[in-house]
């Protein structure tokens, strides 16, 4: 079908020429489904595609698939000028130019960043009319790249789970019965689901990577100081990272291209001075599996154990301990189905020609683990305070207002009156530090390119009924779940598809590596990928007709 577009060309100040901009007889052959960076634009370098239909493409999909069909609730808003930047971006690609390595690519951007002229709800209601004045830096750098902000995601609240106030419960793409996983939920099944071409999450204990991992998708959790924050409402500066969340390895390296580098505004990324590549896409080797030594830890380092745990709150009642003792049970009986995936997966790696170092222990230092929730009271106090229009201005409004998801509100309350100052604060420190130095230590006494292990052990679990009701939903969330090394560390680490359940849901294996190790987590990840091609997109939302 063709269609036409009004552009105007400017020929000298102050005088436009009116212009038709016929659309390519074979657009309509172009498939979204699993189209990638390059896909797209060798499409629109040779008049198959315009932005505009790659874009209208993308927000059908959406419209079918996000509040009706299997009803996903991946997106929070979706940007009102997409049509018209995507125009914009047509003008260009007719001049026989391009806006950057990002040109025209739609991005699915969590509902935690700042875009001009979309709300940031963080998931509160409360923050449901709230738009911020500024774009956040990523959102610059992709936007100077061609780039569109496509839509903003749902998120689990104030970046926690898969539930919020703002939007309710998101789903799992390849199972709408379960969870997929948060706070980047929404970023994960809108990507997994082809409703834009590459998302952004957010990863403050693995809300990149575990999203990914349940969606069929790769999740780079990058190096702490590799891309700013500045525009994000944070959660625990010393763990909080932005990165991609992608269908392939390579859009994630090109994504990240984008992405990275020094911002005044956050000065911690000036340690990523002198440390970036000229591109990430020229780590992507077929071969980089040859030889490579891969640590490989195939014990579940399962931190949330929320059954167990749960069992010395004395004040559950005897049916919530039956519940839990159940809990424990299903937990068991999931392991049973990934393991299978997991095995198939490491065996792939030496196939490849990897040399595995296996059965790795990572060793536990003599200082004590402490949650770390000390950082966030100040830093939400301290990003509030940047923005006179917010309906709030401290973490305390928030928590008064009532408005939070129980689960959310109850944590949150948690979070009050404690500060870095406190001393429990420097044994947070001491912890990470001894774990940086063991494991540094572990990689290089056993001369180690990478660590891998299975970002999830277990399937993502059933949604429960009172999951938006219930401060304590024995849902079963997270169990399985391994992705806490690399905040402890604040080293990167990548998770790539690695097959599927007999269920049918899919399991992610995660590569840790030191820090800026970026290029080569990459490459072993691309060599695994094209190795192995475990990612396929859910059936839930099949191509429109």
């Amino acid at each position: 079908m063709v269609s036409e577009l009004l552009v105007f060309r400017r020929t000298a100040p102050a005088i436009a020429t009116l212009f038709l901009l016929a659309a390519p007889a074979q657009a309509q052959s172009f498939d979204v489904i699993e189209a990638t960076i390059p896909g797209v634009h060798a499409a629109l370098n040779a008049n198959r595609l315009t932005c505009r239909q790659l874009v209208q493409q993308y927000l059908d999909r959406i419209a079918a698939y996000d509040k009706s069909g299997p009803a996903l609730n991946a997106i929070q808003h979706v940007n009102p000028r997409a049509l018209q930047e995507a125009d914009s971006l047509d003008a260009v690609q007719q001049s026989g130019a391009s806006r950057g390595e990002l040109h025209c690519v739609p991005v699915l951007l969590k509902d935690q960043v700042e875009a001009r002229g979309m709300p940031t709800t963080y998931g509160s209601i409360l923050f449901k009319d709230f738009f911020p004045d500024r774009d956040a830096t990523i959102v610059q750098r992709m936007k100077a790249a061609g780039a569109i902000i496509l839509a903003k995601t749902t998120m689990g609240e104030f970046a926690s789970r898969y539930v919020g106030s703002a939007a309710g419960i998101i789903r799992n793409a390849y199972d709408p019965t379960r969870n997929p996983s948060g706070s980047s939920g929404g970023s994960g099944s809108a990507v997994a689901a082809n409703f834009g071409l590459v998302g952004i999450g957010e990863d403050t204990g693995g809300s990149i990577r575990g999203p990914a991992a349940v969606s069929a998708l790769v999740g780079l959790r990058p190096t702490l100081q590799l891309v700013s924050r500045y525009g994000m409402m944070p959660a625990n500066p010393t763990q909080d990272v932005l990165g991609p969340m992608t269908r392939t390895v390579g859009d994630a390296a090109r994504l990240l291209d984008v992405l990275v580098g020094y911002d005044p505004n956050d000065p911690i990324t000036a340690a990523s001075v002198g440390r970036l590549p000229k591109s990430y896409t020229t780590a992507l080797n077929t071969d980089a599996l040859k030889g490579a030594r891969i640590g490989v830890i195939r014990a579940s380092r399962d931190t949330s154990s929320t059954a167990q745990a749960s069992r010395r709150d004395s004040t559950l009642s005897a049916d919530s301990l039956a519940k839990l003792d159940s809990a424990v049970q299903y937990r068991n009986a999931e392991y049973r189905k990934a393991l299978p995936v997991i095995e198939r997966a490491i065996a792939s790696l030496q196939t490849q020609g990897a040399v595995l170092v296996d059965s790795l222990q990572i060793p536990r230092p003599s200082v004590r683990s402490v949650g770390n929730d000390f950082e966030t009271e100040q830093a939400t106090n301290d990003y509030l305070a940047q923005h006179a229009n917010a309906p709030v201005q401290t973490l305390k409004d928030i928590v008064l207002s009532g408005t939070a998801v129980p689960w959310r509100g109850r944590q949150l309350l948690g979070y009050l009156n404690k500060s870095t100052s406190d001393p429990d604060y420097l044994t947070v420190m001491l912890y990470r530090d001894a774990m940086r130095t063991a494991v540094l230590k572990l990689m290089a006494d056993h001369q180690l390119d990478a660590i891998v292990y299975a970002t999830y052990d277990a399937a993502p679990t059933p949604i429960a009924d009172d999951v938006l009701t219930n401060s304590r939903p024995l849902d079963g969330y997270g169990l399985g779940d391994n992705r806490g090394l690399s905040p402890t560390l604040g080293f990167p680490a990548l998770t790539v598809p690695a097959g599927f359940t007999a269920d049918g849901l899919p399991i992610g294996l995660e590569f840790l590596g030191r820090p800026f190790a970026e290029p080569r987590l990459l490459g072993l990840a691309f060599a695994f990928e094209q190795g192995t091609q475990y990612r396929r997109p859910p059936a839930t939302v099949p191509a429109l007709r």
